[in-house]
């Protein structure tokens, strides 16, 4: 038994200690495009088209337009998509559209069926996609907040890097305790299937997307066969990053502080709900992962608290380790998630 409780506190002390030495040394080398020095125009001024897609999203609709109407870069376009919405969503798509403030530069397309042998969301961006004339296609959510320089910034660090890809990890807002202690945990996971520093390695299978903020070259979209390939992908975000890197297109992502910004969820159950949506999805809707997946968070998450009370003496020290690497990471994670928050009190 001791020797087993030996091997077991050696694999969790080298798992959750090499996560955060290697989260430590990789986030810094993490552009930020919100300093100063990116505060600039990209010289070539290329168009962009931005797709929103929306299903009964009328509580975020009309700000989130409005933000993205508000941008300080000049040559873009919005393509607005009613996604089969049974709320007011159309109707106020519509009449942002006809306002001043939108100067002709939105159009809103509206989807009343959906082919067969396609999600929704997916082929509201394809469709959108057919329309759009831009250079860049930037895929972006509909409660996704904007400040008026995220694109402007975000251009100008594509061209520094002739980048093909572009994602800009938005801020998390948070209103009760319960989100806040969820996401930090969600994102001390992440670091075990995820790592974002290594994604402008082309030699890594590492890649990224996020729904908030997918900036694609049109040339790169287009050659990975547009959303059309990926048209029955739940987790469509993460798996255009999947298919630009392993066609070997540029990738980068970035941090932008509150440059986006975005309410993931709503409580704890909340973001319990939003995984559970997706975590299936995760394991390739295969029943062996999941089950192995299981045992494997129990193993990680449960495993050095269990091994602090059956272990004795020295058999204890790898456990101390993990337990203190856990906390360590959550703690950074906790404290990268308050800095981003809008925590009610």
């Amino acid at each position: 038994m001791g020797y087993l409780l030996w091997i077991a506190g050696s694999i969790l002390a080298l798992a959750w200690f090499s996560r955060i030495a290697e989260a430590a040394l990789g986030v810094s080398s993490i552009a930020d495009i919100s300093k100063p020095h990116w505060d600039r125009q990209p010289s070539n001024h290329p168009r962009v088209s931005i797709i929103v897609p929306a299903c009964n999203e009328e509580a975020d609709i009309e700000q989130g337009l409005s933000g993205l109407l508000a941008l300080d870069y000049g040559n873009y376009e919005v393509i607005a998509v009613n996604d089969r919405s049974t709320d007011h969503t159309g109707e106020i798509m519509d009449r942002v559209a006809a306002s001043p403030a939108a100067h002709g530069r939105l159009r809103v397309v509206h989807v009343t069926e959906l082919p067969p042998g396609w999600l929704g969301k997916t082929h509201a961006m394809w469709s959108a996609g057919l329309q759009a004339g831009g250079d860049w296609l930037l895929f972006t959510d509909a409660d996704v907040l904007f400040k008026p320089e995220v694109l402007r910034r975000a251009l100008a660090y594509a061209e520094s890097e002739n980048a093909d890809h572009v994602v800009v990890f938005p801020r998390i807002i948070m209103k009760r305790p319960g989100e806040k202690m969820m996401i930090a945990f969600f994102q001390t996971l992440f670091t075990f299937g995820h790592r974002p520093w290594r994604v402008a390695d082309p030699e890594t299978k590492d890649h990224m997307g996020v729904g908030a903020f997918n900036l694609v070259r049109r040339t790169a979209y287009e050659a990975v066969g547009t959303y059309k390939a990926l048209r029955m992908e739940v987790l469509d975000d993460m798996k255009l990053g999947k298919v630009l890197k392993n066609a070997r297109f540029r990738q980068r992502n970035v941090f932008g502080d509150d440059l986006i910004s975005v309410r993931w969820a709503k409580g704890a159950m909340g973001v319990v709900d939003n995984l559970t949506k997706n975590f299936f999805a995760v394991l390739s809707f295969q029943w062996w992962r999941t089950v192995a997946s299981v045992f494997g968070l129990f193993f990680l998450n449960l495993g050095p608290f269990l091994g602090i009370w059956l272990a004795h003496g020295w058999a204890r020290v790898p456990y101390v380790v993990a337990l203190g690497s856990m906390f360590l990471i959550y703690l950074g994670m906790s404290a990268d998630s308050f800095h981003g928050s809008d925590l009610a009190q």
